[in-house]
């Protein structure tokens, strides 16, 4: 025992490409697949979905609640299908699937979601009892249509390829 026999040495000299700046979840996500205008929009379309959620959550009583349900589930649906699309772009699971598959489903999902979502919005604010909370949530819906219009008037979005990364 004297010789070191049972003690190895306490620096590998060759650490090995497990080790290193990204390990673990880290090594599988990255945002590199998105540009940056949309992946910006792509995480603006996430948290602006989650904040209509919250908004909706805030509500504490209700006149017709048909409307605010009707929202509530659309609002979650859009937050959960945001995460998928950005889960999907971010992950290898981009590089199992056919790129213009996952490009071509976005486009779609994102279209049908804004206009359920402009449909859940209208139903919501004309059946709102006029509460603080619910009139906070209209004016986000009101951000919310604001940034939407400003992105979908942008030419590089109007433009976009399906086929282009």
């Amino acid at each position: 025992m004297e010789n070191g026999a049972v003690y190895g040495p306490t620096t590998e000299e060759n650490p090995g490409p497990a080790r290193g700046g990204r390990s673990g979840l880290a090594a599988y996500f990255s945002l590199g697949r998105l540009r940056l205008h949309r992946r910006l929009f792509k995480v603006l379309q996430l948290l602006l979905s989650l904040l209509a959620f919250v908004c909706e959550e805030v509500v504490s009583q209700c006149t017709l609640c048909g409307g605010l349900y009707f929202f509530e589930f659309v609002s979650c649906s859009a937050f959960l299908l945001s995460l998928l699309i950005l889960i999907v772009y971010c992950t290898p699971v981009y590089d199992r699937v056919d790129a213009v598959k996952v490009k071509s489903s976005d486009f779609y999902i994102t279209l049908g979601t804004g206009c359920v979502f402009l449909l859940a919005s209208i139903i919501f604010v004309s059946t709102h009892d006029r509460t603080p909370a619910e009139t906070a949530a209209t004016n986000i819906l009101d951000f919310t249509k604001a940034v939407l219009q400003r992105a979908w008037a942008d030419p590089v979005i109007q433009h976009v390829n399906i086929s282009e990364p």
